[in-house]
């Protein structure tokens, strides 16, 4: 018997299921104590046998490992038709708090504005998505951290968006470059624009998710159902495997008109989208992370900021789980 089995994969599938328990399904497969424990510890030194993996291959397909299950990333847009509302503290924040659990992720600016691209460093991008979308040239990624990539942008990719409507197949050009990659991360996030616009179509169509960052304020209350709507108008007519994974309240202030908002969307959406129940709140940390144009992490991993983006990582891979 033969197994297609690797520690790599091992490892992924627990990454991508964190309430599985290692030393569980070791015992399960009737392996000598605590070993795929100390194996993945071992930074290498110690290894599996052939046998071992013929014992764990049916123990995790038990519960729920696919070979095929996690061979290509998961392409989520972070979109809101509104600014100001943390799409790219989110796409940042949430990106870094992923690769903390050991996945890896790029991040894609698809904002003209650049604003991700800023306060990860990458100002004035010798190339950019906007130079990639109608040439031959790959969509070009900047290594950030460790296991963490940036597709950076600035203002001339508002240029592009009159091409996105004049040129066959503009919907997919995003989608077409970001394909050539997904085998290689785990995550791919996308910033979109503050807009319902093309450049927004162009992210979904390029997307199997889509994450709404959501002030719990009137305005954005008032916006939520032409957002939903054109989301679900992409699914119908252009990307059949698009999903909405949720809304993540940001900039959440402790005071009874915010608590108001958030209850009514809660209400509101209880049986058609899910709300995380980690939010986001305003704090400081964020607006120094863009004034220093460095990641939570690095600058202080033991803040508020950090922690409020680690919890709604922890939520987010979870429901992923369930519903994959």
């Amino acid at each position: 018997m033969k197994t297609n089995l690797t520690l790599e994969k091992i490892s992924n599938f627990f990454r991508h299921n964190p309430s599985l328990n290692v030393n569980g399904l070791n015992d399960e497969a009737g392996l000598p104590k605590r070993k795929l424990d100390l194996v993945f510890n071992s930074n290498g030194s110690r290894k599996l046998s052939e046998d071992d993996f013929i014992k764990l291959e049916p123990i995790l397909k038990k519960y729920g490992y696919s070979e095929y299950l996690y061979q290509h990333a998961r392409v989520i847009s972070v979109v809101n038709h509104k600014g100001g509302v943390g799409k790219t503290t989110t796409t940042a924040c949430l990106g870094e708090s992923l690769v903390s659990k050991g996945f890896k992720v790029l991040l894609v600016d698809f904002d003209p504005q650049g604003n991700l691209s800023q306060i990860l460093g990458v100002e004035n991008p010798e190339v950019q998505v906007a130079d990639c979308l109608f040439t031959n040239l790959p969509l070009p990624i900047v290594e950030i951290l460790d296991n963490l990539w940036l597709a950076p942008s600035d203002i001339s990719l508002a240029e592009s968006e009159v091409d996105l409507l004049s040129k066959v197949g503009g919907d997919v050009r995003l989608k077409h470059k970001i394909e050539p990659l997904l085998e290689s991360f785990d995550y791919v996030l996308i910033d979109c624009p503050p807009s319902l616009s093309k450049l927004t179509v162009s992210a979904l169509n390029a997307s199997n998710a889509t994450l709404i960052t959501m002030l719990p304020e009137s305005s954005s209350l008032k916006g939520l159902n032409s957002l939903l709507n054109r989301i679900s108008e992409v699914k119908t007519h252009t990307n059949r495997d698009l999903t909405l994974d949720g809304i993540v309240f940001t900039m959440v202030k402790k005071n009874t008109v915010h608590d108001g908002f958030k209850e009514a969307v809660r209400n509101s959406m209880k049986d058609s989208c899910r709300v995380f129940k980690t939010e986001i709140r305003h704090l400081i940390d964020f607006q120094k992370s863009q004034a220093l144009q460095a990641t939570l992490g690095t600058i202080n991993s033991s803040s508020e900021a950090y922690k409020c983006y680690k919890d709604f990582c922890d939520e987010y891979v979870e429901y992923l789980q369930v519903i994959n």
